[in-house]
């Protein structure tokens, strides 16, 4: 019998058209997706299914892997077809079906052939706009026209607020109560699965998250993740802190680089190396004022030129590998290199989100622990910026107000420093994933 936790059972037996699978990280998303591929496998010879990923490293990646695993949980074999992206199921040496796969990065490339069964996964992933786009173009692909054939649409995905699926799941039924009966939607727990994880995924989860994101990734409920103030987990009095540079120390410095409001956070780590902020640089004019303005700060004059003393390690703003504030022929980055800094730099700058996510879950994790603290009196623009900047109606972090410098500056050390990252499950044969 195939492996299944309570809420994908319940899933596999909604009788709806489309059917909604919302849960956390590690919660069976896609085996139970896969579960279904495969029930649509046995009960449909002949006729193609489709899976859809927000990109092709995930078919790759993700879903390959386990529909093979899923497969023989079912008693199917599979042969996969990575240039055709395609997967063909077998009993035996029989063949009894194709699942085609294709990505949503293009909602315009799906096009030109019919499926009687589809698996979209990660779908909030996307942008609204694009998710929609995306829906419609799979949605059209659903044209065998066989008697008893649902022609159904299923949807695995991690919640990511109030986006596509909580507006064609949730919001449209309310306003529309007729299609309750088209529509089914089953939310799901990490919990549920915890059997299956290993045992220190979801502590590790909880100390690495805030707690209004364990709500959506632990708890798979819409939580509002766009509005209101971005970093909620600041508090001025708890996370505050009264250390402040003392000589000799190595110091952590992120820099966001804007010509004229060049904005830079000094951190140290104390109390087992967790952050502290400790000193600011705001309104910076370009990167050879930067440069003079820290070494003046922080390094030695002997009346001729700067001595070292203390290890200065500079955290920019990806992107000032490629400009040039001032030399034609060095950027920024190579500026701070020549400067004598110790500069780590990524090779682009993380996805906003994941930023942000990191700062939150520094500033209060879902234990209650706050890690990450700030000096307001000697960070004060920094301290002001945390409990001032909000979500612009697009959903991005609003920069009208101008005080979004020192936030991204402090923001690049965090990321690098102390990111989120999630655990990795690995897929047992014959149980619920």
């Amino acid at each position: 019998m195939p492996s299944l936790n309570v809420p994908q059972a319940d899933f596999l037996q909604l009788p709806h058209k489309f059917r909604g699978f919302v849960a956390g990280f590690g919660s069976g998303k896609t085996w139970v997706g896969c579960a279904a591929l495969c029930k649509h496998v046995w009960e449909w010879p002949g006729i193609n299914s489709g899976y859809f990923a927000p990109t092709y490293p995930q078919i790759r990646d993700i879903f390959f892997p386990t529909i093979e695993e899923v497969a023989y949980d079912w008693g199917l074999k599979v042969r996969t077809k990575e240039s055709d992206k395609e997967v063909d199921f077998y009993s035996g040496r029989q063949y009894r079906s194709t699942t085609i796969c294709r990505s949503m990065e293009k909602p315009q490339t799906i096009v030109g052939f019919k499926i009687g069964h589809a698996l979209v996964d990660e779908l909030d992933v996307l942008p609204s706009l694009k998710a929609q786009h995306a829906w419609r173009k799979i949605i059209a692909r659903m044209r065998y026209n066989v008697p008893g054939l649902k022609n159904g649409v299923d949807v695995t995905t991690t919640p990511e607020g109030f986006k596509f699926v909580f507006q064609q799941f949730v919001k449209q039924l309310r306003e529309k109560p007729a299609l309750t009966s088209m529509y089914g939607l089953v939310q799901a727990s990490t919990f549920d699965n915890e059997l299956n994880l290993p045992d220190d995924y979801i502590p590790s989860l909880m100390e690495s998250y805030p707690e209004q994101l364990i709500r959506a990734y632990l708890n798979g409920q819409f939580v509002n993740l766009t509005s209101g103030s971005i970093y909620h987990a600041y508090d001025r009095k708890m996370n505050q802190c009264f250390d402040t540079v003392q000589a000799g120390e190595p110091l952590f410095i992120g820099m966001d680089f804007n010509v004229g409001k060049m904005a830079a956070i000094t951190h140290v780590k104390r109390d087992q190396g967790m952050p502290r902020a400790v000193d600011e640089f705001t309104n910076g004019y370009d990167t050879p004022d930067m440069i003079k303005r820290i070494k003046e700060r922080y390094w030695r004059y002997n009346g001729n030129t700067f001595e070292k003393t203390c290890e200065i390690r500079i955290y920019p703003d990806a992107s000032g590998d490629s400009r040039k504030s001032v030399n034609a022929s060095l950027t920024d980055i190579a500026m701070l290199k020549q400067a004598g800094f110790t500069v780590i730099a990524p090779a682009a700058n993380p996805p906003v989100k994941d930023r942000i996510n990191a700062m939150n879950a520094m500033f209060c994790n879902a234990q209650g622990e706050r890690r990450y603290q700030v000096n307001p009196f000697t960070c004060p623009t920094y301290a002001d910026g945390l409990e001032q900047q909000i979500w612009a109606p697009n959903g991005e972090p609003d920069k009208s107000q101008g005080n979004d410098h020192a936030n991204d500056a402090g923001g690049y050390f965090i990321h690098k420093d102390f990111p989120i990252i999630k655990p990795v499950t690995t897929l047992n044969m014959g149980f619920a994933r």
